[in-house]
C-alpha cells in the first residue's frame, strides 16, 4: 500500500492537479477570511467553513478524477489490477493520497487561527472541531470520487458526475422540504450530510457525526474495492 500511496502522491505533484488545488483551494478560503473575519469584523471562522463547503464540492472531483479513470485510459489499469498488491490496498493507496493532497490545503485554517490570535482570543475548540468536521466530510466526499472514477474511464465524467453528486448532497436539505411523504423525508434527513456537518461548526464533537462520516467513507471504499474486483474477473 505504501507503494501505491508514494505513486498516487507523486503524480499528483508531477502534474498540475496538486498544485492547482491548493492554488484555488488557498484562494477562496483567503477571500472568505478577508471578507467574513476581516471586514466583517469577527474573529468567528464558522462561516468561512461554511461557504468552503461550495468550492470543496468542486474541487475534490478534480482531485480524485485521474485515480482510477486515468488508469483505464492509459491501459495500466491491468498491470495495477494484477500486482502483488492486495485491490484493498491498491484503493486505500488512493484514497490515502488524495487525502493527503485534501489535508494539506485544510492546514491553513490553523495559520488563520493563528492570524486571529493577534487580535483577540480563537475559540480554538470550534476551530478544532470544525477542522475535523471539514476533514472527515472530505474523506466522505474523496470516497464517493473514487468510486466514481473506478466506473469510466473518462476523467472528464469522472469529475462532472463528482460535481453533481456533491450538488445532491448540498441540496437535499431542500428536496427533504418538499418531498410530502414523512418516510422518504425521514430516510433522507438521516443521510443528509451538512446535517452531521453543522454540529462541528458549533464545536459540537458528536461521535454519531464521526461515525456517519466514517462510514460514508469506509461504505464507497468497498464499493470501489468491488466494482475492481468484478473488472479483475471480468
Amino acid at each position: 500500500m505504501a507503494a501505491i500511496y508514494k505513486r498516487e502522491l507523486s503524480g499528483y505533484f508531477n502534474s498540475a492537479i496538486a498544485y492547482v488545488v491548493l492554488a484555488v483551494f488557498f484562494f477562496f478560503s483567503g477571500f472568505f477570511f478577508y471578507a467574513y473575519c476581516f471586514v466583517g469584523d469577527t474573529t468567528s471562522l464558522s462561516y468561512v467553513f461554511a461557504n468552503m463547503f461550495y468550492i470543496i464540492m468542486f474541487i475534490i472531483p478534480v482531485l480524485t478524477m485521474k485515480t482510477f479513470a486515468e488508469e483505464k485510459r492509459q491501459k495500466t489499469d491491468q498491470a495495477l489490477l494484477t500486482s502483488p498488491v492486495s485491490l484493498t490496498e491498491i484503493v486505500l493507496g488512493k484514497f490515502l493520497g488524495a487525502f493527503t493532497v485534501y489535508g494539506l490545503c485544510c492546514v491553513i485554517f490553523l495559520l488563520y487561527g493563528v492570524v486571529i490570535s493577534f487580535f483577540a482570543q480563537p475559540q480554538w475548540s470550534v476551530v478544532l472541531c470544525t477542522l475535523l468536521g471539514i476533514l472527515l466530510l472530505g474523506a466522505s466526499m474523496i470516497a464517493i470520487n473514487i468510486f466514481i472514477s473506478s466506473l469510466t474511464e473518462s476523467m472528464v465524467v469522472a469529475a462532472v458526475v463528482g460535481m453533481a453528486a456533491g450538488l445532491v448532497i448540498d441540496t437535499m436539505g431542500y428536496f427533504i422540504s418538499i418531498i410530502p411523504v414523512p418516510w422518504i423525508s425521514a430516510a433522507l434527513e438521516k443521510i443528509n450530510f451538512l446535517n452531521y456537518y453543522t454540529n462541528f461548526t458549533y464545536g459540537i464533537l458528536s461521535v454519531v457525526d464521526v461515525v456517519f462520516y466514517l462510514s460514508v467513507t469506509g461504505l464507497f471504499l468497498f464499493f470501489t474495492v468491488r466494482a475492481l474486483e468484478r473488472r479483475r474477473w471480468s
